[in-house]
């Protein structure tokens, strides 16, 4: 072959099989600018809030003030002049008030439904309780409130809850009925002590229903049997006290501010201004009943 065709088929080779590195580079610049964009869409989509406290944490971490009383991780910033005020030492102070508030207004209702018992000679037949669940109103005396072995409301019974459902129905607060009994029978034709649990609960929300006035949307009955004892004891007398209706006025507040109630309660909370701290209560005391059938 000679020299001009052997250029020829060269030059016809190198025009059929280009050159393609200058693609990677090309590739390489577009994954750059697409992350580029994604970056810019990121940052114009701020969280307020958390940028508010990465600020915070970040001038608290290159203050010139060095202070143990900041909590960085909330991103608290504490001015210098307010370094040795013990106001803002407690991150949880604000749920502390709100569990503080929560438990004056329950200890007010409670004060309520005391006075209205005291009125009818009542007052023995009912404890109180302000726990984290809400208020427990018990009653406690279960032979003065059902027949042995029955679910029927007793006179007396009415009575006390004809105290009980006109302070309870104009609050916003829900109710829980709940039936205790104090042990497990073998089966028989009669009701298992859950089902006569259930049974009494049951009636009691009925009549704080209707004449009590209570709202169906905001109350409910559920029968423990004996699963929920108060008294571990092995005699008539302390099984006794498991025999029992509590109506719980339940607290709407969140969690974290009903696991502080018991603490203002029982005065582990203690605030500096005495009128400022709701008067605790809650009579947690539970009398020895007489032995009696279910």
């Amino acid at each position: 072959m000679s020299a001009p065709n052997r250029r020829r088929r060269r030059r016809e080779e190198e025009d059929s099989h280009p050159d393609e590195r200058w693609m990677a580079s090309y590739m390489d610049m577009v994954t750059v600018l697409m992350c580029m964009f994604i970056v810019l869409f990121a940052m114009s989509t701020v969280d307020q809030a958390k940028f508010e406290q990465l600020k915070a944490s970040l001038a608290t971490g290159f203050g010139t003030e060095e202070s143990n009383t900041v909590d960085t991780a909330k991103g608290v910033v504490v001015p210098p002049s307010m370094v040795d005020d013990e106001e803002i030492v407690d991150p949880d102070a604000d749920l502390a008030m709100q569990a503080a508030q929560e438990v004056q207004d329950l200890t007010t209702l409670r004060d309520q439904l005391q006075g209205g018992l005291e009125v009818k000679g009542l007052q023995d037949d009912v404890r109180f309780e302000i726990d984290e669940r809400g208020l427990t109103i018990r009653l406690v005396s279960s032979e003065m409130f059902f027949e042995p072995d029955l679910a029927d409301l007793t006179s007396q019974a009415r009575d006390v809850l004809n105290v009980i459902g006109p302070i309870l129905e104009p609050t916003s607060y829900d109710v829980s009925v709940e039936g205790h009994t104090a042990q497990v029978r073998q089966f028989t034709d009669s009701a298992l002590d859950w089902e006569l649990s259930s049974s009494r609960s049951v009636n009691v929300l009925r009549y704080l229903m209707e004449p009590g006035g209570i709202d169906f949307s905001r109350i409910k009955a559920v029968g423990y049997g004996e699963s929920k004892p108060l008294n571990a004891g092995t005699t008539a007398a302390e099984r006794a006290q498991n025999r029992r209706v509590d109506i719980v006025v339940l607290s709407g507040q969140s969690e974290a501010v009903r696991q502080l109630m018991p603490a203002i309660v029982n005065g582990e909370i203690v605030f500096p201004d005495p009128s400022e701290a709701p008067a605790t209560g809650g009579n947690r005391s539970e009398e020895v009943l007489p032995a009696s059938n279910h």
